[in-house]
């Protein structure tokens, strides 16, 4: 396909994902990129703007908005990484993320399989997708497995025992994810708390893993998301586990973004998911690099 081809298909995917949340009754928003705090994650170092930051995710002001009351919201933007460069990585880059009240992330599972099969289904692909060469199955029901199950599938450790030897995020880059989704989709989920939960909520039936999942589509991560955590303290401690493993990596402590933790309480049930709209276009353009379904790598700007 032609450059000017991928950029055709990149309006017309966002044009798609627009047009899926509005006939679901999702609110549209829009919030600041540039913030003077932000939810410290470990392994994310975001890019300075001054004495403020700019954003490596919608999250903070989003649930912000959920906890004003908004049910369901989604955003498509701009979001900001530093030092995330490679075929599959821009340091800026675009982000589908969306949020809806009184659901769990088995919902957003679901919702997000309809997603990209609706926007299949407007891209005039029907029920496959052809990528690198291979033909990808997109008919329902898409296949989940918990990380546990992967790891016993596709290597010779437990997932605990990755876990214990600080092997997990190695095995998981480089033995399981390149086997994932290569003639169907398939969902990854229950990852263990003790790797960095993030920001999702720890699983009842069992606290060692939080209600996490990921979406893999020709060996591709597609998304991240979770049955959101909830109230002040929560976050708050939360926080304290991601700056300690910011600080072991020698990276600089982040401001707390006092406002965001003031609305926590107020926060409802929810579950959310951050796409990475790019990868998205590459899929359907049957792309090899990142850089070829946008208009400007940074390297020609």
């Amino acid at each position: 396909m032609s450059f000017h081809h991928h950029l055709k298909t990149r309006a017309l995917v966002i044009n798609a994902v627009r047009r899926f949340f509005l006939d679901r009754d999702y609110l549209e928003v829009d919030t600041p990129v540039r913030l003077p705090s932000l939810l410290p994650e470990a392994h994310i170092d975001p890019v300075a703007s001054e004495t403020w930051f700019l954003q490596t995710s919608p999250e903070q002001c989003m649930k912000r908005l959920l906890s004003a009351g908004h049910q369901r919201i989604f955003q498509i933007c701009k979001t900001f990484r530093k030092a995330e460069r490679g075929k599959k990585h821009l340091p800026e880059f675009s982000m589908l993320e969306w949020y809806r009240a009184g659901a769990d992330y088995f919902d957003l599972m679901a919702e997000t399989e309809a997603l990209v099969r609706f926007v299949a289904e407007q891209l005039g692909t029907g029920n496959s997708l052809f990528y690198q060469g291979a033909a990808i199955d997109l008919s329902p029901d898409w296949p989940a497995m918990t990380v546990a199950q992967a790891f016993e599938r596709y290597t010779d450790q437990t997932m605990e025992q990755a876990v214990k030897t600080g092997a997990f995020d190695e095995r998981i880059g480089c033995d399981i994810e390149p086997e994932l989704g290569l003639d169907r989709p398939v969902f990854l989920y229950d990852y263990p708390a003790a790797t960095g939960a993030a920001f999702a909520r720890q699983k009842a039936a069992d606290p060692t893993v939080v209600e996490r999942f990921e979406l893999y589509i020709g060996g591709l991560e597609l998304c991240n998301g979770f049955s959101e955590l909830t109230g002040a303290a929560a976050y708050e401690e939360r926080f304290q586990q991601e700056e300690s493993r910011r600080t072991g990596r020698g990276l600089a402590p982040l401001p707390r973004p006092k406002q965001f933790l003031s609305d926590m309480d107020r926060m409802p049930d929810a579950a959310g998911n951050a796409l990475g709209i790019d990868r998205l276009v590459m899929l359907f353009c049957d792309a090899t690099t990142i850089d070829d379904v946008v208009a400007f790598p940074p390297e020609m700007l």
